[in-house]
């Protein structure tokens, strides 16, 4: 018996934080699928999320609310801040551009839209614990926006910065794919990533890949609409 328990997959921890039963029993039915294996962990207010991040430290996903009680401004950015090797997929009604943005700006791994169907949250949060980044393929072509346009035109110049081959790899980055499956698709070492991971970090003025990948999103945007 051991043996064949010993065989399975890591048994991940996972919190669903939201202040509506309904909901966290309709994710948690997903999570079952999408990690069968998962002990799940739930929260209805941003205190209760707190809470529980202190109580257990090996959580390995948090599925968080922005809208239930006493989630505030840098809600997402104080978790990150507190706990900086777990990662936070929001899950909201809120699908707009910004409300997506600034949430993988203020650090969020992953941006899950209420109305998603189950098998994209399924493979959204498949991708994100094994360390990529989900975003909703609707931001990477968003509406018009002139202001945006002007906004983003610095991220050009630091795109043009890039090498080709970091430009390669950070198109990988913003597929949610980690540093083992860049090295497979581009037949390179995991130290060779790593380090023209870190030189974009640096060009781009970014401290880790969700902002870098926030960078090449919005630059997707502005690419659009020049086109």
């Amino acid at each position: 018996m051991e043996n064949k328990k010993d065989s399975r997959p890591i048994k991940y921890k996972i919190v669903i934080a939201d202040d509506h039963a309904l909901v966290r029993g309709g994710l948690e039915l997903v999570v079952k699928m999408a990690v069968p294996n998962a002990e799940i962990f739930q929260a209805n207010s941003f205190d209760e999320t707190i809470n529980i991040l202190n109580e257990n430290f090996s959580i390995d996903l948090v599925l968080l609310d922005l809208m239930m009680p006493g989630m505030w401004k840098d809600s997402i950015q104080s978790i990150t801040k507190q706990f900086p090797d777990v990662p936070i997929v929001i899950v909201s009604v809120k699908e707009d551009f910004e409300s997506i943005h600034n949430s993988i700006s203020l650090g969020a791994s992953g941006f899950i839209p209420k109305t998603s169907a189950p098998e994209v949250t399924i493979s959204a949060i498949q991708l994100v614990l094994a360390g990529g980044v989900y975003i909703p393929p609707h931001v990477l072509k968003p509406q018009p926006d002139t202001t945006e346009l002007n906004e983003k035109s610095n991220d050009y110049n630091s795109i043009n910065r890039l090498s080709k081959r970091q430009k390669q790899v950070l198109d990988l980055l913003s597929l949610g794919k980690s540093n083992q499956n860049i090295a497979d698709d581009l037949g390179l070492t995991i130290p060779t990533i790593k380090m023209h991971v870190s030189a974009i970090f640096k060009k781009l003025n970014v401290k880790n890949r969700t902002e870098a990948v926030s960078i090449y999103s919005n630059l997707e945007k502005v690419s659009n609409l020049l086109s």
